[in-house]
């Protein structure tokens, strides 16, 4: 590749990183706390508000993206310049998982570090995401590889902290919080997954996991407290189902959560 193609290359990239507004890190200190259920309701709420949105599934070993959005069958293309085409969800809503590039869902993707750099960078240079005003990126858990290289290669602006009550996830999200601190990106807030269990024959609302840990560590760092998600079967279902909590027949009583996440998260860029 001759010195002019590869400089023609790099201010291409740069162009295309720059026709993304928004980028927000969904993170979390420990795994199973929800963090691609609330990636995928939230993108696809921002998209029915007008929001041309992306999602960036950024769990390399672990993807459930494509699962939850029901399109795990569908397989990556190229375009007619040799750039990735993102599936397709909706007019307004791109996805690209390492699911689409795997021959089945229970191959293994055994990368080192540098690998697992290289795979975020194509996903977020290589992609033809078009213009978006928001990317969404679901992490897996921890601090480690994948979210720093998000945070270097985006120059995210928005940092989405998914916790659950119990203490051993509240110690963790504290590390969650430490790092969007220290890596300068501004946290949107934290919300408080499988907040209580609703009892589908009765109603009733049990703490399961305990209650309030969500809202004290946000009080105690200074952050908004977004709001609170159950243990509901419906939102268990819809993504069992492939289909978002807002598109599910059995929608949730709860859904209007994901709602006001997506006007907390607009309102929260409209001030800045």
């Amino acid at each position: 590749m001759s010195e002019k193609t590869c400089v023609d290359s790099e201010v291409k990239e740069e162009d295309d990183l720059k026709n993304i507004k928004h980028t927000i890190m969904v993170i979390s200190g420990k795994g199973g706390v929800g963090k691609s259920t609330v990636s995928v309701n939230l993108a696809y709420t921002l998209s029915k508000k007008g929001k041309s949105v992306g999602i960036l599934d950024a769990d390399i070993h672990g993807p459930t993206v494509p699962k939850l959005l029901g399109v795990s069958d569908r397989r990556l293309e190229a375009t007619d310049d040799g750039r990735i085409k993102p599936i397709e969800v909706t007019p307004n809503l791109k996805v690209v998982s390492m699911a689409f590039l795997l021959p089945d869902s229970d191959a293994p993707v055994i990368w080192r570090g540098p690998m697992k750099y290289s795979a975020i960078r194509q996903f977020l240079q290589d992609v033809y995401w078009n213009n978006l005003d928001y990317l969404v990126v679901d992490l897996p858990p921890g601090t480690g590889d994948e979210a720093i290289s998000i945070a270097q290669l985006t120059k995210a602006d928005g940092a989405l902290i998914v916790t659950t009550p119990q203490s051993v996830a509240l110690l963790n999200s504290r590390k969650a919080i430490g790092f969007a601190q220290k890596m300068g990106i501004p946290i949107i807030g934290i919300i408080e997954n499988m907040s209580g269990f609703i009892c589908p024959s009765c109603g009733t609302h049990i703490d399961i996991f305990g209650e309030g840990g969500g809202l004290k560590a946000a009080n105690e760092f200074n952050l908004p407290f977004l709001g609170k998600i159950p243990l509901d079967m419906d939102i268990y279902s819809s993504g069992e189902e492939g289909k978002v909590t807002l598109l599910s027949e059995n929608r949730s009583k709860n859904a209007h959560v994901f709602e006001d996440l997506a006007d907390r998260v607009l309102k929260f860029y409209k001030e800045r």
